[in-house]
């Protein structure tokens, strides 16, 4: 729907439909459009104006439906759509230039729980806590509309329509436009591969939105290949751009790529998440844009360029290094996670190649996972400790740092914040937040009832939560208080002030220290050196200008023979701490000297340890906040 002087433009795919009208609301006006004998329906509607109500009918029967690419819900999915003017929101980031994804630090977040209240505008008044954090872009979660009261918002039925939980049209510009103000990059949660159960009307317009050529779990697979995708394709190419054009988003998180299915390349088009990727840019006009995938098998060809045969996304999420912190951090090794040892060579795999598994035989699945990925930019890995689906995943919603001890996850904190990949934090990880993350859906009663039993059947992978006292205590997903208690407080940032301060002084090491901050190929070994320790060496552009990061998830473990060059001094120099992981201010019980007077070298337990060359770095503090130039050791307030 187009504005024009004096009412607007209506146009709609609807080839299933012989005649289409649209009808003003509340006066009832009726305006007939014309077929352009190519499924489309259009006409001028004069009258209708920025805030007006409307719906369409269809071969003349009593039901009216949303338009099904309504700007705006103001009564959610089941009712009338709004026009909106996407032109009367007054800008004020004319010189952002967006950011390209490489030095990128990422922050997933559910705006609907992100504050007690819950909207675009209580969330804005958090961000700038957010930029001192060190975070850089916001990956929020889908925020099309979606039925009922709450939802994580995959189950969306409005493609083009922000629900109308979390305010106006307007309010999520202004959080845009104030991210921007503060240097915050924001790219959207979308879904690709299926509509929620409730609430969308598609099929009434046309039946080819959808095809059952291609199992998938959530839904019916969407028709991206099939006989009459051509306007499927446009729909969702439309969105792509929709978004970074009206709302001047920064990019895309692609939900579930693997259940985007296209076999357009046979037929010698492109894929449609690539042509996705050059609608984004393009949208983008001069602006950096970046697009991230999610995708279970982890194939690389989503990161590679479309003329290398890939699908030319920027990032891609690194499932196999979460599950394998996860089983070092936690013992557990169930369900997906069966696969996966924690061990110290894991680690230093997934910091060498991004991927544990780029082709092997994967157990769980009974099948082959992944493919080579050795040429990956390193930024091109989303690396994270948690995320929406896992928290959730662990039955009652337990964050990590209850499910491990406070030094293994500062240690694991710290090699997922220094290594070479892009870092992801979830909501309320920076400062160890109270509160659960639940799965949470509000549906009417019949489906209410599906969703919890199919929650319940997903979960029951985990023999442990599979067992009948587990079962028992399982969240209902429609429970209001499944919702409300995920909201978080965003007062413990200053209660949980060690929390905060480990993560804020790794971004900032992260950040400053150009050693950290190259994200080379080829940058980085490694080297494990006891049964849960290892070292990774990061290699500076100068020789003798390297790093170390020593990580130890078990006890103290004293090397007297090092035997294992990675451990050699710098040229003409030595090796002096940059940073603990043990620092009281942390939450630490402090570290001694690594190097013992007689050679041997001594590693903390449950620990993580930064050295650099001796040359080059003070230890005295700056003036401002008492941190060690030019990089951090600790924080002071």
């Amino acid at each position: 729907m187009e504005l024009l002087p004096g009412g607007a433009h209506a146009r709609v795919w609807a080839p299933k439909a012989g005649r289409v009208e649209l009808v003003s609301e509340p006066d009832g006006q009726v305006t007939e459009l014309t077929g352009e004998g190519n499924g489309y329906f259009s006409a001028a509607v004069p009258g209708l104006e920025a805030g007006g109500l409307y719906r369409f009918r269809l071969d003349g029967k009593e039901m009216l439906f949303p338009d099904p690419m309504s700007r705006f819900q103001p009564e959610g999915p089941h009712g009338p759509s709004q026009l909106v003017d996407p032109h009367r929101f007054a800008w004020s980031d004319g010189d952002w230039q967006g950011r390209a994804i490489r030095g990128q630090v990422i922050y997933e977040m559910h705006i609907g729980t992100f504050t007690a209240e819950g909207t675009w505008d209580a969330a804005l008044a958090e961000l700038p806590a957010l930029a001192d954090l060190g975070v850089t872009v916001l990956e929020v979660m889908p925020v099309s509309e979606f039925p009922g009261r709450f939802g994580w918002g995959y189950d969306g039925v409005n493609l083009f329509a922000p629900t109308r939980l979390y305010g106006d049209a307007d309010a999520m510009r202004r959080f845009v436009n104030e991210a921007h103000r503060l240097g915050l990059a924001v790219i959207l949660d979308v879904v690709y591969n299926h509509f929620g159960p409730d609430g969308n009307y598609l099929k009434c317009f046309a039946d080819d939105y959808f095809t059952d050529r291609y199992k998938n779990d959530w839904g019916e697979a969407i028709n991206f290949d099939g006989p009459n995708s051509e306007p499927v394709r446009e729909f969702f190419l439309t969105n792509a751009s929709f978004w970074i054009e009206e709302y001047h988003l920064d990019g895309l998180r692609l939900d579930a790529t693997q259940s985007i299915h296209d076999g357009s390349e046979a037929q010698g088009k492109p894929h449609i998440l690539t042509e996705i990727s050059h609608a984004v840019r393009k949208a983008g006009g001069g602006r950096a844009t970046i697009l991230v995938g999610e995708n279970e098998p982890q194939h690389a060809s989503m990161v590679k360029p479309a003329a290398e045969g890939g699908c030319g996304l920027c990032a891609i999420w690194n499932d196999d290094l979460h599950h394998s912190a996860m089983v070092a951090l936690t013992g557990r090794m169930e369900a997906y996670y069966t696969d996966y040892r924690g061990t110290p060579q894991e680690f230093v795999s997934a910091m060498k190649h991004g991927f544990l598994y780029q082709g092997q035989w994967y157990r769980w699945q009974g099948k082959r996972r992944g493919m080579p990925a050795f040429t990956v930019p390193r930024p091109a890995f989303v690396s994270f400790l948690q995320n929406h689906d896992q928290i959730a995943n662990s039955a009652r919603g337990l964050r990590l740092h209850a499910l491990t001890t406070p030094g293994r996850l500062r240690a694991m904190t710290a090699l997922i914040l220094l290594g070479p990949g892009t870092p992801m934090l979830f909501q309320g990880q920076e400062f160890a937040a109270s509160t659960p993350f639940l799965y949470f859906a509000d549906h009417k009663p019949e489906l209410a009832e599906l969703v919890e039993k199919g929650r319940a059947e997903f979960l029951a992978q985990f023999p442990s939560i599979a067992a009948p006292a587990m079962q028992a205590t399982l969240p209902k997903p429609h429970a209001e208080d499944s919702f409300t208690r995920c909201k978080l407080d965003q007062r413990e940032r200053e209660s949980n002030a060690a929390v905060w301060a480990l993560h804020r002084d790794l971004l900032r090491l992260r950040r400053e220290d150009p050693v950290f901050a190259a994200q080379r190929i080829g940058g980085l070994d490694g080297a494990v050196l006891g049964e849960e320790a290892f070292v990774l060496r990061i290699f500076g552009e100068e020789e003798g200008d390297d790093r170390l990061v020593l990580v130890n998830l078990g006890r103290d473990l004293t090397l007297r023979a090092l035997a294992e060059p990675l451990l050699a001094p710098p040229l003409d120099g030595a090796w002096t701490e940059l940073w603990s992981s043990e620092e009281p201010v942390y939450g630490g019980c402090g570290t001694a000297a690594v190097e013992q007077p007689d050679g041997a070298w001594r590693l903390p337990g449950h620990a993580a340890l930064v050295l650099g060359p001796a040359h080059g770095f003070s230890t005295e503090s700056d003036d401002e906040g008492g941190n060690t130039t030019p990089v951090i050791v600790v924080s002071q307030g």
